[in-house]
């Protein structure tokens, strides 16, 4: 089995389409851990505010299957099209950040909607360049204003 860290996000209902996201992902891969599910502001654009979150799952997949058999199949179900503006609304994105060990996605370091959640669940990863704790950085990128846990919407659908 590999360890793998996903992360989650929505900006189109994403009170409901993130747990439901959730949902379908635990009927296709074990989910071992998830992070709290946190309102964040768009980066880069205008737009509606997303909700993100973390998830750690255990699977036999290798990437390439997990990414076009299970991910990109249940952002679809979801209602997910992809355009030429990666930055659209979407009902549901998830994106592999760690495969087995490797990190695949090195915007966990500069991209508050990755690192905070993230770090819940590997508060000790070390950032390659300086040793620096994945904590200590999403504690640091977190903006004052906007970005916060969602008490309010449960991860079970």
């Amino acid at each position: 089995m590999k360890f793998v860290y996903l992360g989650l996000g929505s900006n189109i209902e994403p009170e409901v389409n993130l747990p439901r996201g959730a949902h379908l992902l635990a009927q296709r891969v074990k989910v071992v851990a998830r992070s709290r599910i946190w309102q964040t502001p768009p980066e880069g654009v205008d737009g509606p505010i997303f909700l993100n979150a973390a998830v750690h799952i255990q699977t036999p997949l290798d990437a390439k299957t997990l990414k076009w058999e299970v991910l990109r199949p249940l952002e679809a179900a979801l209602g997910r099209v992809r355009g030429p503006d990666k930055f659209a609304p979407r009902p549901l994105d998830l994106d592999i950040l760690i495969y087995d060990g490797e990190i695949l996605d090195t915007t966990i370091w500069h991209r508050p909607h990755l690192a905070v959640p993230l770090a819940e669940l590997l508060p000790d990863l070390p950032y390659p360049q300086s040793g620096e704790r994945l904590a200590e950085i999403a504690r640091r990128l977190q903006p004052p204003v906007g970005f916060f846990p969602r008490q309010d919407v449960r991860w079970e659908h």
